[in-house]
């Protein structure tokens, strides 16, 4: 139990800038000079630790969804930085997603996660359209 603590202890504070199936959509209004500076080596390492290569991918959408969900959670206006945080965390369901579809064998999973994917497309779509009306 520790270990699993301290392991996902590291991965927050040292996961680097992972690219995401989504990268370059997380909304420049989101983004903040205040995100933690997060080191390549570390996130090597923890990767390194895992086996399997689902875990492995799985993992990097995660640390990126982290970085992304403590860049929108800065801004000031509480409102934004709710609408910003949340489009990280779907972002990172569709990340976890297509790893589902990639190296899942249940197909009741699989469609789950397509599901997943088209729900939070779409309300990706919306929030990021709430965001230009809105941050300021």
């Amino acid at each position: 139990m520790k270990q699993s603590l301290l392991l996902a202890s590291a991965i927050l504070l040292f996961a680097a800038p992972i690219a995401n199936a989504e990268e370059g959509s997380f909304p420049e209004v989101c983004k903040s000079d205040m995100a933690m500076d997060m080191s390549d080596e570390h996130s090597k390492m923890m990767t390194g630790m895992m086996t399997e290569e689902h875990q492995k991918a799985g993992m990097m959408g995660m640390m990126q969804m982290d970085k992304d969900m403590m860049q929108g959670m800065m801004h000031k206006d509480p409102d934004v930085a709710f609408v910003c945080g949340m489009i990280a965390h779907h972002m990172g369901a569709i990340d976890m997603s297509k790893v589902e579809l990639k190296y899942g064998k249940n197909a009741w999973a699989k469609e789950m996660a397509q599901k997943v994917i088209d729900a939070q497309t779409r309300e990706i779509a919306d929030m990021t359209e709430w965001l230009k009306t809105n941050a300021k």
